[in-house]
């Protein structure tokens, strides 16, 4: 059935754990520590990722990711951390692109070096920057795209030819665009990350992980991630099961708001830049439309320096600054000094990360009412001659 690949459907009926005892249209919820190991099959414990929500939502996940399996951590980080340890030893050497989430550099940085693994981040990924970057021990190759906080779109497939060609493992943080927008494994990309407090969880009060990818991958991580203890209770499982039964709903129409309203902060007069894959000025617009089935709900912006970036942040009504991203409210921070704070000024700096940029993450509001914020926000925030 056709109907079946439908995201509408996949969020709601894929995975499903079926009421065998009431009938009930939602799933149940099985909160239990502790389960009689006397029958066939594995034994059931959270800590295994094996317990009937936690394996429910990992086939919802690996439908909507087009993969064979997935997993659910206790956070975005617990996935990332996971798959890092289990396709990297010491002498191993792994190849980052440059423009990632702050908590992946800062892993990388205060983490590989104690564990004896080697990496090298590159500025741009491109099929020179990654033949330069490759070692005889290289084992994997991660990105991220669209990046954070600067939107940068690199190109899946040329990575995962790159990959395949020398044996290399490949992982991307799908966060931004979520699976409703992009689907890494159809580029050829091996394991696909999120981080489910954003999109996948989408009403800002949940915080977990996914990986998406093939059994025999799956099998390689669980070996790991079972020794570090970052599994998810099965009542926050089934919560985020639940909000990913609208995840095709909300994103949606967050991108198209977030189109709407990255028109209109081009045209500005008060901004000076505007990162959004859907804006033709945006240089990698063209790969974006070829991988992306919509351009998402996340952009970043510079207020031009006559803005009182401190003010303009505090005169916005509707907009709520915050961390995190990906709610059905709009947020916005500031990079530096949230997400990106952990790196160095001469680190952010490398990333073309500015201290007034400024990371807008567009909810399911009407795009008049936001865009109508943004404006008077920025009117109230005149700097004083």
């Amino acid at each position: 059935m056709k109907e079946k690949q439908n995201p509408n459907y996949v969020c709601v009926h894929a995975g499903q754990l079926k009421d065998e005892v009431y009938g009930g249209a939602t799933a149940p919820i099985y909160t239990s520590t502790a389960y009689d190991y006397r029958g066939e099959g594995t034994n059931l414990y959270p800590r295994y990722f094996n317990t009937p929500n936690q394996v429910a939502l990992g086939k919802k996940m690996a439908a909507l990711e087009h993969t064979e399996a997935g997993m659910i951590f206790g956070s975005g980080m617990a996935a990332i951390s996971a798959v890092f340890m289990a396709f990297l030893k010491t002498g191993d050497h792994i190849i980052l692109q440059r423009a990632l989430y702050g908590g992946t550099a800062h892993f990388a940085a205060a983490e590989f070096k104690n564990l004896g693994i080697e990496y090298t981040m590159i500025e741009h990924v491109d099929q020179e920057s990654l033949s330069l970057s490759l070692k005889p021990n290289t084992k994997m190759v991660y990105i991220e795209t669209p990046s954070n906080p600067l939107l940068e779109i690199t190109d899946m497939a040329l990575v995962s030819a790159f990959a395949k060609a020398n044996s290399l493992t490949t992982a991307i943080d799908n966060t931004f665009a979520s699976p409703i927008n992009q689907t890494p494994a159809d580029f050829g990309i091996d394991i696909i990350l999120h981080s489910a407090t954003k999109y996948l969880g989408g009403h800002s009060d949940i915080c977990a992980g996914t990986v998406s990818c093939s059994q025999e991958h799956i099998e390689s991580i669980w070996k790991t991630a079972k020794n570090y203890g970052g599994s998810l209770s099965d009542q926050t499982v089934w919560l985020l099961e639940r909000s990913i039964k609208t995840l095709a709903l909300r994103v949606k129409r967050q991108s198209k708001n977030a189109k709407k309203i990255a028109v209109s902060l081009e045209k500005n007069p008060n901004i000076k830049k505007v990162n959004y894959p859907g804006l033709k000025s945006h240089p990698q617009h063209q790969l974006a439309k070829k991988q992306m089935n919509a351009y998402g709900g996340m952009m970043s912006f510079e207020l031009k320096n006559h803005i009182d970036q401190t003010a303009f942040l505090e005169r916005l009504e509707v907009i709520f600054p915050a961390l995190s991203l990906a709610g059905v409210e709009s947020t916005i921070l500031a990079p530096t000094t949230t997400s990106h704070s952990l790196l160095t000024p001469k680190e952010r700096e490398e990333q073309g990360i500015s201290d007034g940029l400024l990371r807008f993450s567009v909810g399911i509001e009407e795009s008049s009412i936001l865009i109508a914020d943004l404006e008077n926000a920025m009117e109230k925030s005149h700097k004083k001659k």
